[in-house]
């Protein structure tokens, strides 16, 4: 049994006049070809693992294109969360990841890890495409923010008189649609609908389709009497935002999005497509077989990450059934863009601005995540300010600290690894326990 063996490539760009946009960088690389969701055995694990493709380049020392200003964090990346990041990658089976954080003192560091193509042994590059899940959801409320600070449509307002057909529709707002406290049932915990992804992962969805499957369900609860996330949510408000507008959503999001923040790399597409190049997405968990799946720890987890066989190449699935709530693809440098752009509310007016700060707790347990309007707060992890995402074959972290002016971007082309965890947020937590200490 050969171990895998994975490999990194990572640059620094100095501090910015402007931290608030930064860019991310790769190391020099020749122009790629494109491509088209208390461990006892953790010594053993990381020396010996199952090979998921041929074995791609042993890690070399990492091209740092700059020093980084601050003393205190030279060589920290290198020494330190590299080779932890790795050892997560090798643990949890993830085939690549880009991961990118951002301090004002001491700029942007990006490194580029693992394969983006298990077949080829392609390396990741930190330029690579990829579908960015759940954090579409943030687009779509950012959008509705907008008009509603154009009073285009209320925040308090009835959804009742602005789509027809919706199940108590007339208690609830627009405002229990951003902050999930509708109560309707999330079409994408349907098990018909997760099997037929299974079975047909090239079928086109439209928006109403969607609907229709959560309309079939009996809402969670009453309008604003809890909280429970939902994609059903974030597609009535994608289809709120077109009604009003008379504006297709991929138009709206490009207008008032994409276009004035230069993220020239993030599109919409309600279809299978991902831009070149593109790392291919990998999924270990079915659909159907996820809903019920459990996060296992200690041995049990290590057992599942350790014997898990080949991941399926979901690249081609088609992201219609998510559409506002999570087709989106995007970049590193996008990313990196829209970080600090939504946890600060840049583009929307004052007063919605401070209508976003406003989070709510999704849970009792001390300390868990609170949700705003179409944003996390994150009090666990150094105050970071934004949003996770998942789709079949990806996982994403984006956030944003306002008080350090920290910018973290994550991206996995994996969404599930066979212990159940997502990917991407454990690749956050280790940046966020070795470059902030948390």
């Amino acid at each position: 049994m050969n171990p895998r063996t994975y490999t990194a490539r990572t640059a620094r760009t100095s501090p910015t006049s402007a931290p608030a946009s930064p860019q991310a960088t790769s190391a020099a690389s020749p122009k790629r070809r494109t491509t088209g969701r208390g461990r006892a055995w953790r010594a053993m694990l990381i020396a010996s693992l199952l090979p998921l493709t041929a074995a791609v380049p042993a890690l070399a020392s990492p091209a740092v294109g700059n020093p980084a200003p601050d003393p205190n964090k030279t060589g920290l990346v290198e020494k330190k969360l590299v080779p932890d990041l790795l050892g997560t990658m090798q643990k949890l089976r993830i085939p690549g990841a880009i991961v990118s954080v951002t301090m004002p003192k001491w700029g942007t560091t990006t490194t580029a890890l693992g394969t983006d193509n298990l077949g080829t042994g392609q390396a990741m590059d930190a330029a690579d495409h990829l579908r960015v899940g759940d954090i579409t959801r943030t687009f779509t409320g950012t959008v509705i923010l907008q008009l509603a600070g154009s009073h285009r449509l209320g925040l308090d307002e009835p959804v009742a008189r602005l789509m027809s057909g919706v199940p108590n529709g007339q208690h609830i707002t627009v405002r229990q649609l951003l902050q999930m406290t509708s109560g309707l049932y999330d079409y994408s915990e349907d098990p018909n609908l997760n099997q037929a992804l299974d079975k047909h992962p090239d079928a086109q969805f439209e928006p109403g389709d969607l609907l229709a499957v959560a309309f079939s369900h009996k809402p969670y609860f009453a309008p604003g009497k809890g909280f429970h996330d939902s994609a059903t949510n974030t597609v009535l408000l994608g289809m709120i935002a077109e009604r009003v507008t008379h504006q297709s959503l991929p138009t709206l999001l490009n207008q008032r999005i994409f276009t004035p923040l230069g993220m020239k790399d993030t599109r919409i597409d309600n279809g299978a497509a991902i831009a070149a190049p593109a790392a291919r997405g990998y999924q270990f968990v079915g659909n159907a077989a996820s809903l019920t799946a459990p996060v296992l720890t200690g041995k049990d987890a290590a057992w599942a990450d350790y014997s898990a066989g080949k991941p399926l190449d979901v690249t081609q699935a088609n992201a219609s059934w998510t559409w506002a709530s999570g087709a989106a693809t995007s970049t590193l440098a996008d990313l990196n863009r829209w970080a600090p752009a939504l946890a600060t509310g840049k583009l929307l007016s004052p007063q919605m601005r401070q209508q976003q700060q406003l989070f709510m707790p999704t849970s009792t347990t001390p300390g868990a995540t609170t949700y705003g309007l179409a944003l996390a707060d994150y009090p666990g992890y150094t105050g970071l300010i934004g949003h996770e995402g998942q789709i079949p074959g990806y996982s994403t972290f984006i956030g944003y600290d306002p008080k350090t002016q920290a910018t973290v971007v994550v991206l996995a082309n994996s969404d599930r690894s066979p212990d159940g965890t997502t990917p991407a947020t454990e690749l956050m937590k280790r940046v966020v326990a070795d470059v902030f200490g948390g």
